[in-house]
C-alpha cells in the first residue's frame, strides 16, 4: 500500500450551469451553498475541538 493510497482523494466540485437557472433557482442554490459552508465550517470546528482535546491530553 503506498502512502498515497491513504490520503483522502480530492473530489472536484462539480459546477452547475448558471446560465440556465433562474433568479430564483439562484438564488436557492446560494442558500444551498450557504448550508453546505455551514455543515463544512461545523465539522472543522468539531474536529478543531478534538484536536485542541487530544493535544492538552498528551501535554500532560
Amino acid at each position: 500500500m503506498d502512502a498515497e493510497d491513504l490520503e483522502p482523494r480530492k473530489k472536484k466540485i462539480e459546477k452547475r450551469n448558471l446560465e440556465v437557472l433562474g433568479v430564483k433557482e439562484l438564488e436557492a442554490y446560494i442558500e444551498e451553498l450557504e448550508e453546505e459552508i455551514a455543515r463544512v465550517r461545523q465539522a472543522i470546528s468539531g474536529k478543531t475541538s478534538h484536536r485542541s482535546a487530544a493535544e492538552s491530553f498528551f501535554k500532560r
